[in-house]
């Protein structure tokens, strides 16, 4: 395999040099690890696209690398000018499974093209592979099953064995069954992007993060990154409060996809969460302050004239001092500007200054009325917390806070369950809106 450090992208794409499988993976995993080759990518596409006449083969390039880029109707508008080889009609299949995620009609036809591309002589198992990825995407896994099994040569396939075990998951196999499949497919292609997502989300699962991360990470190195590794990945990275690299990932899946609805709802809660986190740093900051406001003050060197002044004027904590001015201590009687001066070092010390805690009295809040709930609602609340159907995430940090039912859960707030470890603010989003379907609102909302 030649480096990806060596490989000229605009060459190999705008060249009359070889260009097949061998050469398409090395340019994926340059794509994969080179930002660089992006930009090559894309401006060798631009300067075949206005190249005029092109022959064969070039079409045969140009529409590869426009399916590589994302744009699978304008490389299957070019391949149907090509040459009409294998690598042509595997690509043509390629497009149309891409383009099956929003129209179901492209399932089949990425099923003949691939079948056309064996045919001319591409590689069998890649094929099978492919048309097996095809219809398990389109939800018929039987058909994908039957397919797997029926390819040649398939033992020695790093792609056959990332499938199968990718479908066993699907189907709930036992975990040891579904990680010996993808085991052999890392054993044969450590970088394989579809076994490293499938082994991603079985340690997710069981709530090995950090090997998670990893073969997310790892499997992104490959390109095209998948959308379903960046988003996992994303909500990881979330768990340990590093937002910035999370809304990286979200941004990842919208420059791709703009109207990705789960990718928009995250990198909104994941810019909530790092004003969130930069609240609880504050929060921890107050509750410093706090320990060194209670300090009392016969714990400093004081002089006997301002010790007296101060018990004298019932001035007993820094927290005291902080709360009154210098015109306050000015007035007491026998304290002059030499203790003042001594009481303003002492309180800088801490980081604290006189009348820094000064505040206006708060206006008495009015008493809340509490409403007694109706017969309805009482049967409601009654009801057990399995009834909203929350996510995986949000059900577990309910069981983690002894919440049952649905009442159990309104007489909390946002706040008591932002307190879960793992529970974020898609989290409290989601329980918002099950709550809001039946006419609930947690307590303070």
């Amino acid at each position: 395999m030649i480096s990806t450090a060596t490989l000229d992208v605009r060459d190999l794409v705008t060249g009359t040099g070889a260009f097949g499988p061998a050469d398409i993976r090395n340019l994926l995993e340059a794509l994969g690890s080179d930002p660089a080759a992006h930009r090559d990518l894309r401006g060798a596409v631009q300067e075949l696209e206005g190249s005029g006449e092109r022959s064969p083969a070039s079409s045969v390039r140009l529409g590869v690398c426009q399916h590589l880029l994302g744009r699978s109707h304008d490389a299957l508008e070019t391949l149907r000018s090509s040459d009409g080889g294998a690598l042509a009609r595997f690509y043509q299949g390629c497009a149309h499974a891409a383009l099956a995620a929003t129209d179901p009609t492209h399932v089949d036809k990425a099923r003949e093209a691939f079948e056309a591309a064996q045919k001319s002589g591409y590689d069998a198992t890649a094929c099978g592979v492919a048309i097996a990825d095809a219809l398990r995407a389109a939800g018929r896994a039987a058909e994908a099953a039957t397919v797997l099994e029926k390819l040649p040569g398939r033992d020695a396939s790093a792609d056959y064995w990332a499938m199968k075990g990718a479908m066993l998951a699907d189907e709930g196999a036992a975990i040891t069954e579904t990680a010996a499949a993808l085991d052999k497919a890392l054993a044969i292609d450590p970088g394989n992007p579809t076994a490293l997502f499938a082994m991603g989300v079985l340690n997710d699962r069981l709530g090995n993060d950090d090997e998670a991360k990893g073969c997310y990470e790892q499997s992104l190195k490959r390109y095209p990154g998948t959308v379903g590794a960046l988003i996992n990945l994303g909500l990881l990275y979330e768990d340990e409060d590093d937002f910035p690299a999370a809304e990286k990932c979200y941004k990842r899946v919208l420059d791709a996809f703009p109207d990705h609805p789960r990718a928009r709802l995250f990198i909104k809660d994941s810019s909530a969460s790092g004003d969130l986190k930069q609240g609880e740093q504050d929060l921890r900051t107050r509750d410093r302050l706090d320990q060194v406001m209670v300090l009392p003050v016969s714990d400093f060197e004081l002089s006997v004239r301002s010790r007296n002044c101060l018990q004298k004027m019932g001035i007993m904590t820094l927290g005291d001092l902080a709360r009154t001015s210098e015109t306050e201590l000015l007035e007491s009687k026998n304290f002059g500007e030499t203790s003042l001066v001594e009481i303003k070092e002492m309180l800088a010390s801490k980081g604290l200054s006189l009348g820094q805690m000064a505040t206006p009295a708060v206006a008495e809040e009015a008493a809340v009325e509490v409403v007694e709930p109706s017969a309805d609602e009482q049967e409601i609340y009654s009801q057990p917390i399995s009834e909203l159907n929350l996510s995986v995430r949000a059900r577990k940090c309910t069981t983690k806070l002894g919440i049952t039912t649905i009442g159990d859960l309104v007489r909390r707030t946002g706040e008591d369950l932002m307190e879960c470890k793992n529970f974020g603010v898609t989290s409290l989003n989601e329980v918002r809106e099950k709550l809001t379907e039946r006419g609930l609102k947690l307590r303070g909302d």
